[in-house]
């Protein structure tokens, strides 16, 4: 087996809409080192080099995405093929600095919508941040949103298996700025393309997927800087963490796949760590009194009870 015999049986076999487009643009980078050799040839030393050689030009998380990719196709045809092959890409993690979480205020926020809502080409850029904002919801999933999965009466969103980064079903509550905002482009719709099954489109009914350009003249209008759209759904995290939420719903919400990325918000709330500490209460008896009492034990061959 080559290089690209497993990461076509990969492809193939994870089509998840999103987390596709991101391995395909590690493929393009992973391609000219490794296309056409066996994998039977390739060492862990031909990662290493190829990690020495990326690290010139880019940061340990675009590496760590690009080697991931290769070794989850090693995994896959090991797993779910029974290919006799080994992975080379094993071990091979860079450790990633800690990133900086950039999310808004209520001031910021509502700069941005009111920016937004004066962008005559883009209608629809108001509305699609306060999803966003008000969601967690990633680019992505918001673009793909179709009407058959917008329940404005039970106020919730439900995303199926393959418009999700997880390749998991989610269901999403909804806050009353995202009911509005959903209420707004329904009635948008229906004035302009009622045929059309796209949350997010234009007049002709066609999805809108690029926000890319309204969304940097908006923050240019808001006077916000160093904003990413990705960044939105930090805010959320961050506005219900320092609300009190608890990191295991935070991590419900966003649909992380474990409460070790949600840990990124958890210093947005540190009153939670102080009031436990102000309410610690020292225990009358230690654990080993607790534990031995009652006990046998042996001592010098014998058996003592201890009382």
């Amino acid at each position: 087996m080559t290089f690209d015999d497993v990461m076509l049986a990969y492809m193939k076999g994870h089509q998840t809409r999103g987390a596709f487009d991101r391995r395909i643009s590690s493929l393009k980078r992973l391609y000219p080192f490794f296309s056409g050799r066996l994998m039977s040839e390739i060492t862990d030393m031909d990662v290493k080099e190829y990690i020495r050689m990326r690290s010139i030009d880019v940061k340990p998380a675009t590496i760590n995405r690009e080697v991931g990719a290769f070794s989850a196709g090693c995994n896959y045809c090991r797993t779910e093929l029974g290919w006799k092959i080994p992975n080379p890409c094993e071990g091979r993690k860079l450790k990633e600095p800690e990133g900086v979480v950039r999310w808004l205020g209520e001031d910021e926020a509502e700069r941005l919508i009111e920016a937004a809502e004066g962008r005559e080409r883009a209608p629809w850029l108001a509305d699609y941040i306060r999803v966003c904002l008000y969601t967690g919801m990633r680019k992505g999933e918001v673009t793909a949103l179709t009407w058959n999965r917008v329940s404005l009466e039970r106020r919730l969103l439900v995303l199926e298996t393959g418009t999700t980064k997880s390749g998991k079903r989610r269901s999403v509550p909804l806050h009353d700025v995202a009911v509005a905002a959903l209420r707004s482009r329904l009635e948008w719709r229906n004035r302009h393309c009622p045929e059309s099954p796209w949350v997010f489109c234009n007049k002709r009914g066609a999805r809108v997927q690029d926000m890319k350009k309204g969304f940097a003249a908006a923050l240019r209008a808001a006077g916000i800087e160093n904003f990413r759209q990705h960044d939105q759904r930090h805010t959320l995290a961050s506005w219900m963490v320092m609300s009190g939420t608890d990191l295991m719903r935070v991590r419900d919400m966003l649909g992380h796949s474990s409460v070790e990325q949600t840990q990124r918000y958890a210093h947005l709330h540190p009153d939670v760590l102080i009031e436990a500490v102000n309410n610690l209460t020292p225990a009358r008896n230690s654990h080993a009194e607790k534990w031995s009492k009652g006990r046998e034990i042996q001592n010098g061959g014998k058996v003592v009870r201890i009382h």
